[in-house]
């Protein structure tokens, strides 16, 4: 009978009867204690906060920017203004607007909105950038930092 060697995936040379028996019966010598070994980085939760909270930056920032986007958009398609949510919409946008919202004054409304509030979107994306950006820099070490190994023995 030939065995297969599964950690290598090679045939074994050696026949079944030159291994010792197993099983529960068997006299001898325990099994060999197993031994684990991991990477262990001190660095890896505080790079997983950094990861969460550089993702909730950018939720938000992007949240912001999509209002306004939404809101150039009903704008130059001219939206009912009493509808609800068109109102719900152009409240958020005049709240979300980093005070833009009267910085161009051309005659048309909507060259007008699409200006103040087209600055004020790129405004939140380049936030979203700055701040992740300067987090990630002085969050996170750099890249000479010490890797560890834990090994331990298991019975």
């Amino acid at each position: 009978m030939v065995r297969r060697d599964l950690d290598r995936t090679r045939l074994d040379p050696y026949p079944a009867e030159a291994y010792p028996p197993e099983g529960p019966n068997v006299v001898g010598p325990g099994p060999e204690p197993l031994v684990e070994e991991e990477f262990v980085d001190p660095q890896s939760r505080r790079a997983r906060v950094v990861r969460v909270v550089c993702t909730i930056i950018n939720i938000v920032c992007g949240l912001f920017a999509v209002v306004l986007g939404l809101h150039i958009i009903m704008v130059l398609f001219g939206a009912n203004p009493s509808n609800g949510f068109a109102s719900l919409v152009d409240s958020w946008s005049s709240a979300v607007s980093l005070g833009l919202r009267g910085l161009f004054t051309p005659d048309n409304e909507k060259l007008a909105t699409l200006l103040n509030d087209g600055l004020a979107a790129l405004g939140w994306l380049l936030i979203a950038g700055v701040l992740t950006y300067a987090i990630r820099q002085f969050a996170l070490p750099g890249p000479g930092r010490a890797a560890h190994y834990r090994r331990r023995v298991v019975r």
